[in-house]
């Protein structure tokens, strides 16, 4: 099969189009034909060796944990899908070589579900890491109907599917953005505000009554701008500070779960979930897309086309 690879750590001029030998199934594992892979920061962080504290890596490495795709084959115990099935699903193993930026990857079935029909592959495969980080941290601050919801880069890749998933669930939502971002904010249901010097004034202007709960989707001074806002500091939920902790609030990292990954997938099929996709672009072209997700100026999600044209 064609991969992305890297033989050691490195950037994106160290990704190469291969071909690798077809992963193997075992039991409790499925085949998924890939038609789309989602790209993420922690894809390139991962491969600059960012991660080699915290989890087992192997070379030849194909890096991605998000994808999109097609069941082929099934290990012989498994129940829950059959070949045919169309999945998506976050592809986190327990040591990192064979990733999604490939035609072919094996998955667990705890890392899948299947793929939202009201979804294109494009978008399902811009879901799975984002979907489950915002998801996760929503449950975590306890957000329900009638809250008010601080959200900390509420354009990007995971503050957008946050904010929606907020708003379904009856929260009025604050989503902090730069100022050319504020429409595409307003259209998923929040109040845009400008982040930077005098945030907390901001919002302040916005909620004289504060704030219910705060999501911190991108770290730097967030966390401490939401607890001068909080009166509860447990409801503050931070995927990039680690003080957040140590300040009262919870620092998260996602972990695949099929029961929300389902989640996900009704709200997009009911309409409450849409992903916006800021480019596809080729598997070949995957050094470029890292390239520009590098830059954290991307609206959305960035993926990569798997499927054959």
């Amino acid at each position: 099969m064609k991969a992305i690879t890297l033989d050691g750590y490195g950037g994106p001029e160290a990704l190469r189009l291969t071909d690798v030998p077809d992963p193997k199934v075992a039991p409790g594992e499925v085949l998924v034909r890939v038609k789309a892979a989602g790209v993420n920061p922690v894809d390139w962080k991962l491969a600059e060796g960012r991660l080699d504290s915290l989890m087992e890596t192997h070379f030849p490495l194909v890096p991605g944990w998000d994808v999109a795709g097609v069941v082929e084959r099934v290990g012989f115990d498994v129940e829950e899908f059959a070949p045919g099935d169309e999945v998506f699903g976050y592809i986190r193993k327990d040591s990192v070589q064979l990733g999604g930026y490939a035609e072919l990857v094996s998955a667990h079935v705890r890392m899948l579900a299947l793929k939202p029909a009201a979804l294109s592959w494009e978008q399902a495969a811009g879901v799975p890491l984002a979907g489950l980080t915002a998801y996760q941290a929503i449950k975590r601050a306890g957000i329900r109907a009638g809250d008010t919801v601080l959200v900390h880069a509420a354009a990007g890749g995971v503050g957008s599917l946050g904010v929606q998933i907020a708003v379904a669930l009856g929260a009025r939502v604050i989503g902090t953005a730069s100022a050319h971002n504020h429409d595409f904010v307003r259209r998923l249901g929040a109040e845009p505000v400008t982040y930077g010097a005098g945030l907390a004034d901001r919002v302040a202007e916005l909620t004289p009554e504060g704030i219910d709960a705060a999501l911190d989707f991108v770290g730097a001074d967030a966390v401490d701008v939401s607890l001068r806002l909080l009166e509860r500091p447990e409801r503050l939920v931070s995927i990039a500070d680690p003080e957040a902790a140590a300040k009262g609030g919870h620092y998260v990292w996602v972990r695949p779960d099929p029961g929300d990954l389902a989640a996900l997938a009704g709200l997009a099929d009911r309409g409450e979930l849409a992903v916006h996709v800021d480019q596809v672009l080729p598997l070949a072209e995957a050094a470029e897309a890292w390239r520009l997700n590098r830059l954290g100026r991307t609206r959305g999600k960035l993926v990569l086309s798997v499927e054959e044209r």
